[in-house]
């Protein structure tokens, strides 16, 4: 701050220097002006000019430093009250900003909000006629039809589904309910809805629960399986998934276990970034790289914790790590 200051100071600094000099020019020049004299005048002046350079910086300074420290964001309240004109000045655009970006924010927030709720109301009219033409695909006689129209409404509900739950995680602390939950008819709905998709593919599941229940909540552990169950399916070709419960030391883990292509290496740390797929199936058109990291995520709520082990050609291994049963506050509190 000091060298800001001094800079900012320059031009006085400079004219005192001046001055100065002037002062002893003239002097040597005439004289009948006594040089002793001069300079002690000059020495008191130059040291007086210190003084007051010393003084005026910790007044002048006092406000911008407190800027300078000042945390961006909307509240200014405990920014300085400017003592000098400028300063009042520039405290005076600061609060007339502030105000105006916590009009427009207050404006988005609405606009955001009005949009998520148009989508969520769009999502669950347009589940409706899904529902609908499940059942009329029910009864088609033709197998080889049938099947593939399966599959396109599976990819249709699947997307809608994804869709829903990213709006709702941003506020999903507050559709959580927390319990101890049976496994089995939870993997059971999640396996029977992508049932053609694995008898098209002959994809086909070994379950073993060691453990069978979990403290979570019902409806987003539906999610995050659903996610991993999908992508199981989407890359495997033939041969069976697994999934398996079991303890390890206090907590419980959910294997979801495939003989897919697996994973490359260096895709590995960024698979739960949004909009990632592979950086080498670029012509994978059927990925939207969102599965994983819609589930990263509310897992995370759920204070669950995702391990993903993989390697070329022999397949990926995507672990839950349930909380304690002592950390029950910890989610419920969120």
């Amino acid at each position: 701050m000091i060298r800001k200051f001094l800079t900012e100071r320059r031009s006085w600094i400079l004219l005192v220097i001046v001055l100065q000099l002037l002062t002893l020019s003239v002097a040597y020049l005439d004289a009948e002006i006594p040089m002793d004299s001069l300079l002690y005048i000059v020495f008191l002046s130059t040291m007086i000019f210190v003084i007051f350079l010393v003084a005026r910086y910790h007044k002048e300074t006092r406000f911008y430093k407190n800027l300078e420290e000042w945390e961006p964001h909307l509240d200014i309240t405990d920014l300085a009250e400017g003592q000098r004109p400028f300063e009042r000045i520039t405290r005076d655009l600061l609060l007339e900003q502030t105000q105006r970006l916590k009009e427009e924010a207050a404006h988005n927030r609405i606009a955001l909000e009005e949009e998520k709720d148009y989508l969520l109301s769009w999502i669950h009219e347009v589940k409706t006629p899904l529902t609908a033409m499940h059942l009329m695909l029910e009864r088609i006689e033709d197998e080889t039809l049938k099947t593939q129209l399966t599959y396109e409404w599976l990819r249709i509900h699947l997307l809608l589904d994804q869709q829903l739950h990213q709006k709702r995680i941003p506020s999903m602390e507050n559709d959580m309910f927390v319990e101890q939950l049976d496994l089995k008819p939870l993997l059971i709905g999640e396996i029977r809805t992508l049932r053609s998709w694995c008898m098209q593919k002959g994809i086909g599941f070994d379950v073993d629960l060691q453990v069978a229940e979990v403290l979570s909540d019902a409806k987003w552990l539906a999610f995050i399986l659903r996610q991993l169950l999908t992508n199981a399916v989407k890359y495997s070709e033939k041969g069976d998934i697994s999934v398996k419960s079991y303890a390890r030391g206090d907590h419980t883990v959910l294997e979801v276990r495939d003989q897919g292509r697996g994973i490359d290496p260096r895709d590995l740390p960024r698979i739960f970034d949004r909009g990632f797929t592979s950086t080498t199936k670029h012509h994978e058109d059927k990925a939207t790289g969102m599965g994983l990291y819609l589930a990263h995520k509310a897992a995370r709520s759920l204070h669950i914790r995702i391990d993903v082990e993989s390697r070329p050609g022999a397949g990926t291994t995507a672990s839950l790590i349930f909380p304690q049963q002592n950390e029950f506050i910890q989610i419920q509190g969120g």
